[in-house]
């Protein structure tokens, strides 16, 4: 429809070498790029959506042994995990609301992959914009690559952005 803004969903990540709440250097990137080349000064043309996905430890448990847990380490999990999603989310949030851009932004939980594919199903964006850390043939058999999957299974046209050669920490696997 004429007038409303293209909403871009972003699926963003935190850094694997800082932890949280600092984002990852493929999604920072990808923010990055998606407001200087798709924005650019339109900024009510445009409407962010940032989805953010937790990836559950094996056992459901981040470093507590399973054996010994009670009902409020559960609850205790949850909050923290929540809170650490919500200060990611929260230093995308700030900088649209800074430049004046419209966004929304949300937490699920499981695999990244399977997880961007059902929300751009569910939520129907114009364009998702994922970030790649560049992997080459070998890294990607053994660790995945999200930004490949969504090209393929996404229900809407996909850009992935690569991370900067001079951003790229010493291990590719490292974000």
């Amino acid at each position: 429809m004429e007038g409303e803004p293209t909403r871009v969903m972003m699926g963003v990540n935190e850094s694997t070498i800082k932890g949280y709440p600092h984002a990852s250097i493929s999604s920072r990137g990808a923010f990055e790029w998606t407001l200087q080349k798709i924005v650019r000064s339109n900024t009510s043309g445009f409407k962010l959506l940032f989805l953010h996905i937790q990836v559950p430890d094996e056992d459901g448990f981040d470093d507590m042994d399973s054996i010994y847990a009670s009902p409020d380490d559960f609850k205790s999990l949850k909050q923290k995990d929540k809170a650490r999603g919500i200060h990611l989310l929260e230093c995308f949030v700030n900088r649209c609301h800074e430049i004046g851009v419209q966004c929304e932004a949300w937490i699920k939980r499981g695999d990244p992959k399977e997880v961007i594919c059902h929300e751009v199903k569910r939520v129907r964006p114009d364009l998702l914009v994922v970030g790649s850390r560049g992997l080459g043939p070998f890294q990607r058999v053994f660790v995945g690559t999200v930004s490949e999957f969504c090209v393929k299974h996404a229900e809407c046209p996909v850009i992935t952005i690569k991370r900067s050669a001079d951003e790229a920490p010493q291990d590719p696997v490292d974000d």
